[in-house]
């Protein structure tokens, strides 16, 4: 399989990374991962060639992110037998968990008894945002990383994203990072870090790892039936993964795309895949190009998810009901439609943070930056959702 340094850690690493966050479960709980055949699909990634396996704290967690998941235990497990010497370890540290510089070195001592090894090739500060940025800062984050790294507990020093891209630039501007992991696909091109993000990174000579490279199986279970007849006709022997992917390492700032594999036939496809790369000629670069507009033009609210608008005094999550209602539209299947209005109702907003809670008082629509009539679109949400 293809390698790439990931940036200024000089680290060569495959192209294809195994992300520990999705493993096969046995049973609803996510916490009781099918261990021999999760092992068995990290192992055979390792054989053929993965080099980079990427877990954290909070994965395969019972109780969200605020207990310690499966995850890092099971790579652990799955990493014996000789496969440590093999590949590169990535975990995080929980950055929503910390106060002080005390409690990040009692999370990495705790990480590194899970994850049964003397150091942690690449440690990130996870999910880094303005809010986290801040209190990482004050809890003296580059303190703990030059003392983690001298006493050789870790290797190189990244962080993973979730915010507006003049978020990521100061993050990348106040500290000397080895990489960064964010979130980028051909749909998301720029959204969040974004394609600004990659020419950033790039520039200040740090790696890229890619989160997210299908948007959680969107672009593979919710591709509308002509899209998907489109690029066949185009590249028949190419999958819905190969698009997403190849769109990927045709960029050479990007260092490791990261799938989370559930099952034994995602690793052999994603396999094939890595281990066949071909060029990315302009005429596949179009057709990505008309598959992400036709995308696009199905999104009803503009929404950045900067989060400007919040908190509502309603409490109503405004971004992340404007992300379903976009998600609702953006694909045709039925069954993907009810499935959406399914977690809308029970998984993903609590009651009071519904659409159909808000009383347009238009303080929100004062703090958009897209300067979105947010009450007249809240209350399509609720037309859909809530009825």
């Amino acid at each position: 399989m293809k390698q790439r340094i990931l940036g200024k850690t000089g680290e060569s690493v495959s192209i294809l990374g195994f992300g520990c966050m999705r493993l096969p479960v046995a049973g609803p709980d996510p916490s009781r991962i099918d261990e021999d055949l999760a092992i068995a699909m990290i192992r055979k990634a390792i054989d053929r060639g993965v080099n980079y396996v990427d877990t954290a704290w909070p994965y395969h967690g019972a109780k969200g992110v605020f207990e310690p998941g499966a995850s890092e235990p099971l790579v652990g497990k799955a990493l014996s037998d000789g496969y440590r010497e093999k590949v590169k370890v990535a975990t995080k540290l929980p950055s929503w968990l910390v106060n002080t510089r005390a409690d990040m070195n009692r999370f990495l001592d705790l990480q590194l008894k899970r994850l049964q090894t003397s150091h942690i090739d690449f440690y990130l500060a996870h999910t880094l945002n303005a809010r986290y940025w801040e209190a990482m800062k004050q809890a003296d984050l580059a303190g703990f990383f030059e003392e983690a790294r001298k006493d050789g507990r870790i290797g190189h020093v990244g962080f993973s994203f979730h915010d507006r891209f003049s978020v990521f630039q100061e993050i990348v501007e106040g500290y000397d990072w080895d990489f960064a992991q964010i979130q980028y696909n051909y749909l998301d091109r720029f959204y969040q870090a974004g394609e600004e993000g990659v020419k950033l990174a790039a520039r200040k000579g740090m790696g890229l790892v890619i989160m997210e490279p299908l948007r959680g199986g969107f672009l593979i279970n919710q591709m509308p039936d002509a899209l998907r007849a489109h690029l066949a006709g185009i590249r028949p022997a190419w999958s819905l993964a190969d698009w997403g992917f190849r769109w990927l390492w045709n960029q050479p700032e990007i260092s490791v795309v990261l799938s989370g594999m559930s099952a034994m036939e995602q690793v052999e496809e994603n396999l094939n895949i890595a281990c066949g790369v071909e060029p990315f000629t302009d005429t596949d670069e179009a057709a990505v190009a008309f598959v992400r507009d036709a995308f696009l033009n199905r999104i009803k609210v503009g929404c950045t998810g900067c989060g400007y608008c919040m908190p509502c005094p309603e409490g109503v999550n405004i971004p992340r009901n404007f992300m379903l209602y976009n998600d609702y539209y953006l694909t045709d299947s039925e069954t993907a439609r009810g499935h959406i209005k399914y977690i809308y109702g029970n998984l993903v907003l609590e009651p009071g943070e519904m659409a159909d809670h808000c009383q347009r008082c238009g303080q929100c629509e004062e703090k958009c930056p897209q300067q979105l009539p947010v009450s007249e679109a809240m209350a399509a949400v609720a037309a859909v959702f809530c009825k």
